[in-house]
């Protein structure tokens, strides 16, 4: 099924301009974790290297993270922040959550930042993470909730669907997947799991302007699949469009855009 995801290969490098917006995301994922020094942790769908990275950081010397995901330009990109920073508790590997590459109970912990909804099959990927988490470990992981509470990628799902078939519009349906009603909790009941709970937080995307915000859509490229099937002379107007949804969320000290998602956390 053609999802129409970005080319995370194609954007490694430009992603990172999201990454400030949607630390406070990280922040609270990493405390539902609660790591404790001298365990093995697995970050599923690390990207360029969050939230792996921060608890490294955190934790340095103290824990054993190892982060994948499938796109390798993306673990590149990681790996380069692990050499810059001469970290010696995390390295990033290339590999399909559905497919891990470790023995079964190999970690004390497991999260995932924004990244099951994106598995090529979540199902068989949670079911791939409970495997290799060792009798009484926990997991933490993080979704997005639903379409409308999404606010910049519906809009833009909104802006582009107007214009493109639905096969090329910006993956809207994808991404909020397991943000619905009872979703995730199937999800994770069908993979095994038996204790756990399921939390919903709101977050903020803050900006200055509605034009500081635009200026990171473009520049990340992250709807560059939609922009490109479009004639160059509409990128105004898919701009302008936008900018009138956002007017309702400009307020004195800047745009502040809320985001609705899902933070489950669980034992094996």
């Amino acid at each position: 099924m053609n999802t129409n995801q970005p080319n995370w290969a194609a954007i490694a490098e430009k992603f990172d301009l999201w990454l400030p917006h949607i630390a406070p995301v990280g922040e609270r994922l990493l405390q539902a974790l609660a790591a404790r020094a001298g365990e093995r942790i697995l970050d599923l769908g690390s990207g360029t290297g969050e939230p792996a990275l921060t608890l490294a950081r955190e934790l340095q010397g103290h824990v054993d993270i190892t982060g994948i995901d499938s796109a390798a330009p993306m673990v590149a990109v990681a790996r380069d922040k692990v050499a810059r920073e001469d970290l010696q508790n995390v390295r990033f590997e290339t590999m399909r959550a559905e497919d891990l590459e470790f023995p079964d109970e190999s970690f004390d912990r497991a999260l995932s930042r924004f990244g099951v909804m994106l598995f090529d099959d979540p199902l068989r990927g949670t079911r791939e993470m409970r495997r290799v988490l060792k009798s009484g470990g926990r997991f933490a992981i993080a979704v997005w909730s639903t379409p409308e509470t999404m606010r910049t990628l519906y809009w833009s799902y909104q802006v582009f669907g107007n214009r493109l078939p639905p096969e090329l519009a910006p993956p809207l349906p994808k991404v909020t997947s397991l943000g619905g009603a009872g979703v995730l909790n199937e999800l994770l009941r069908l993979a095994g799991f038996r204790q756990f709970e399921i939390i919903a937080h709101t977050f903020h995307y803050q900006f200055a302007s509605f034009d500081a915000y635009w200026d990171i859509v473009e520049a990340s490229e992250i709807l560059k699949r939609q922009y490109d099937a479009l004639p160059v002379e509409q990128r105004k107007d898919i701009r302008d469009e936008v900018a009138l949804f956002a007017r309702d969320f400009q307020g004195e000290n800047g745009l502040s855009i809320p985001h609705d998602y899902l933070i489950a956390t669980g034992i094996k």
